[in-house]
């Protein structure tokens, strides 16, 4: 219990006169802290992407997602990554009276320079995306890669 901080504690003082709430809120709203931050590191997937003198490998985390729900194009030294996801539960019970769906959506792109489109091989195990494309000098069409 001795690691624990109080969070949020005010201190009085025998000069409060009790605006120090109304001052703050109004000082958050016109200082532009009313808008709520959206914090983009939880809205993706984490990528790693390695580099040689042949090719690249991309390895991207993505626990609990299946290969149907992924998908990978490359377009002129652009890898795209895709991700879809969709919870829905279907019951029998017509009588609910309140019911909840979740889409998901989420996507990266990486420009790979100098990659081949015609060498690009991925494989999901075990919730890691492996992504290899190999190098050439100029860019290739576009092109969709299957999973394993």
């Amino acid at each position: 219990m001795a690691g624990l901080i109080p969070f949020n504690r005010k201190e009085t003082s025998l000069f409060d006169t009790g605006f120090g709430d109304a001052h703050n809120m109004l000082d958050d709203f016109f200082g532009g802290n009313w808008m709520p931050t959206r914090n983009f590191a939880l809205d993706t997937f984490k990528v790693d992407v390695q580099e040689d003198e042949k090719s690249y490998t991309i390895e991207a985390d993505m626990p609990g997602v299946k290969k149907e729900e992924i998908q990978l194009s490359f377009d002129r030294g652009r890898l795209a990554i895709s991700v879809k996801r969709e919870e829905k539960v279907d019951e029998e019970k017509k009588n609910y009276i309140h019911k909840e769906r979740r889409v998901e959506s989420m996507c990266r792109n990486l420009y790979l320079e100098n990659a081949s489109g015609d060498d690009i091989k991925a494989k999901l195990d075990e919730g890691v995306l492996r992504i290899t494309v190999a190098k050439k000098e100029d860019g290739a069409v576009d092109k969709t890669i299957e999973i394993e």
